[in-house]
């Protein structure tokens, strides 16, 4: 066999390690043939990588890496497919996605009548009393009016029929509001009387009378009901559906290419439980968690739960989660001027600034990072003056704190995010979900000017990291990627404000190393480096290259983490 001078230098680099570390010449996995994106560069030189102990520890040419390793465990033949960094989910809900999986799941449905449908299915399987729960309804999704409806939402009227005797609990898609049959408001003590809670608001009808539509925190009755339900049940019990819901999250999770997944928010028992499992080598997804309590329930707490990298890093809780704000689509983001729709209206500041504070500090003090829900220009300038307070207390320590979602900013506080150095965790696809009724919340100005800007943002030097925000949307990233590049979506057609668009590049570093880094795990993961974790994704379309229709049609080939192989076409 011939060598190059490339050849000759990796081969000599080898035996310098060999001999200074004292390792064998053993790789446990060596995938050859591979068409590479490290992100971290555009060009290589090399078309295959050795891992060993579940951490990259050569990169080379094939022919090469086969004369210097004599003994290969296992060998993956890419056959010149395109392999890249494994997707990093930025912000979803993971136990949330695995119970939208368990449970009925609304998602795809256009109508009022198919999710009634699918409750009168489940009400012949359960016995008299047993909850109902279900995610994902969305009435701006609907193509079917439905028969009974009160300011587009549907009333209980129908589900209370079907199910007089279980008490039902349908999540909105955005995760800002539910339905409620008659049986469940009857459980909650919901009547005439009860008055709308502080930052929440019951739909009613003409009458007064509930319709079944519970917005923010006016959810907190019909919510605290169910748990209550649920925590009637031996916690053995609990644990063992819960882990049922984590395996089916992680299954779909896997299944699209997704190796790392930053949770928005779990309790104290499920950071527990993560981490109990990890402890077992029970997790195949290498999961970052928010940790999601009131400021006085984490005061003098919260350290036992912060830690990093247990599992061999498959699980760590750093951060601390807090909102300001609901969901555009039931004008609940908290915005600077009026809706454009709703005469005198401003959305729902849902957390008093007050708590948020309060965690904040609370954050700073136990060395966590700080992640605030805010999708109203006025929720995020709030949210960025919490921030820059605490940047400004201390100049040297890089607190990373994120605001999560950062949909609709006001021009004047795009640039603020380099300045202060928070990170903008936002979802590509709640871009072109949302597209169809921006405009009627917002206006043309107000939405060309800060609905989702990401050429904005990252024009000024933002770090941007991209998800989903499951199981608000399907947990697939390219859904995400397509959107960020294209700002297109179907039914309707239509292109959503093209001048925000990412390119290829800046949308994979946004599923990659931006993730990465929002978790100061930027040495560990997010680029194909010697010294990572061997975790990669392969698909069967060369996400750089091919056209935008077909980032929508790849295929997931293969998900490996730490070497391993978790899926295959």
């Amino acid at each position: 066999m011939k060598f190059n001078e490339y050849s000759w230098k990796l081969i000599l680099i080898y035996f310098l390690f060999i001999g200074c570390s004292g390792s064998d010449n053993s790789l446990d996995l060596l995938i050859t043939n591979a068409d590479i994106y490290p992100v971290s560069s555009t060009k290589v030189e090399y078309d295959a990588i050795g891992v060993k102990d579940g951490k990259i520890v050569v990169l080379g040419k094939a022919e090469d890496l086969k004369i210097a390793y004599a003994n290969v465990a296992s060998e993956l033949d890419a056959k010149g497919q395109f392999l890249m960094p494994g997707f990093i989910e930025g912000h979803g809900h993971y136990s949330g996605l695995g119970k939208s999986i368990q449970n009925l799941n609304f998602l795809k449905d256009t109508s009022w009548q198919q999710i009634t449908a699918k409750v009168e299915s489940k009400v012949k399987d359960l016995e008299p009393g047993a909850w109902i729960y279900g995610r994902g309804w969305h009435q701006e999704k609907f193509t079917v009016a439905p028969e009974q409806s009160e300011q587009k939402y549907p009333t209980h009227h129908s589900i209370s029929e079907i199910a007089p005797d279980h008490p039902v609990i349908l999540v909105h898609a955005s995760g800002h509001s539910l339905f409620a049959n008659e049986k469940a408001m009857e459980l909650a003590g919901v009547n005439l009387e009860t008055p709308d809670p502080d930052g929440g608001k019951i739909i009613r009808d003409r009458d007064k009378n509930a319709i079944g539509v519970f917005e923010e925190r006016a959810m907190t009755a019909i919510r605290r009901t169910y748990e209550d339900y649920l925590a009637e049940m031996p916690e053995a019990e609990r644990k063992v559906i819960w882990k049922e819901a984590i395996k089916l999250a992680e299954s779909e999770a896997l299944g699209k290419g997704i190796t790392s997944f930053q949770d928005a928010g779990s309790k104290f028992y499920e950071l527990e439980w993560y981490e109990e499992m990890a402890r077992n080598g029970e997790l195949d997804i290498r999961l970052w968690v928010m940790a999601r309590h009131s400021a006085e329930e984490l005061n003098g707490k919260i350290s036992d739960y912060r830690m990093l990298g247990v599992g061999d890093g498959f699980y760590s809780c750093r951060a601390l989660k807090s909102e300001l704000d609901g969901a555009l689509g039931a004008h609940g983001a908290w915005m600077l001027e009026e809706y454009a729709d709703k005469e005198g209206f401003y959305g729902q500041n849902t957390t008093e600034v007050s708590e948020v504070e309060k965690i904040a500090k609370i954050a700073y003090d136990n060395n966590m990072q700080l992640c605030v829900h805010a999708i109203g220009d006025k929720a995020n300038r709030l949210t960025l003056d919490i921030f820059e307070a605490y940047k400004n207390r201390d100049t040297v320590q890089d607190l990373r704190w994120r605001v999560e979602h950062a949909q609709h900013l006001h021009p004047d506080d795009i640039p603020r995010f380099k300045t202060i150095g928070a990170i903008a965790s936002m979802q590509g696809v709640h871009c072109t979900s949302d597209a169809p009724f921006v405009e009627t919340r917002l206006g043309h100005e107000r939405s060309e000017e800060g609905a989702y800007a990401w050429r904005s943002l990252l024009d000024a030097g933002a770090v941007v990291v991209n998800g989903t925000d499951a199981p608000v949307e399907d947990v697939d990233p390219m859904a995400s990627i397509y959107a960020s590049v294209t700002r297109k979506r179907t039914n309707p057609d239509m292109e959503f404000i093209p001048q925000q668009r990412m390119t290829r590049e800046e949308a994979l570093y946004s599923y990659t190393m931006a993730p990465a880094y929002a978790g100061f795990e930027e040495n560990e993961k997010g680029s194909i480096d010697v010294g990572k974790y061997a975790d990669f994704v392969i698909l069967d379309k060369n996400l750089l290259t091919c056209s935008d229709e077909e980032l929508l049609s790849a295929n997931i080939l293969y998900t490996i983490v730490g070497g391993k192989i978790k899926y295959q076409l």
